[in-house]
């Protein structure tokens, strides 16, 4: 007998000996499944690149919220400070305090409408 033995139908590797056309469509068959994968792919990176338009409507709602918040509270406590000077004649004290009042809980305001107080958290360092 030879060094080689080709009746059971496999080479020296173990494996079926295969010819140029399976081969050939084999490729052509992997060739098609990577080309769809690579198709799925493009797709995917094409929709993870487009802006979500919802959010950034959303992002820019909350902040004109928050802007204009922020300016009424100022406002009203300018416009309460300026009244009680008038009526009281202790200008301008009341306008100050007032002001400030009216900072202040413009802030708080802008921050419980931010979702930063109010949150509940579990003390640190353990149970």
């Amino acid at each position: 007998m030879g060094d080689r033995d080709k009746t059971d139908g496999q080479g020296d590797s173990g494996r079926p000996d295969l010819s140029d056309a399976e081969l050939t469509g084999r490729l052509r068959g992997l060739g098609s499944a990577l080309d769809k994968v690579h198709a799925e792919r493009k797709v995917e990176e094409a929709r993870s690149a487009v802006p979500d338009r919802t959010s950034a409507s959303a992002g820019m709602t909350l902040a004109f919220r928050l802007g204009s918040e922020f300016v009424a509270g100022v406002l009203v406590g300018a416009g309460l400070g300026w009244g009680f000077d008038y009526l009281i004649g202790t200008s301008p004290w009341g306008m100050i305090v007032f002001l400030l009042l009216g900072f202040g809980a413009s802030v708080m305001n802008m921050m419980r409408a931010a979702g930063e107080t109010g949150r509940k958290t579990p003390p640190k360092g353990g149970a």
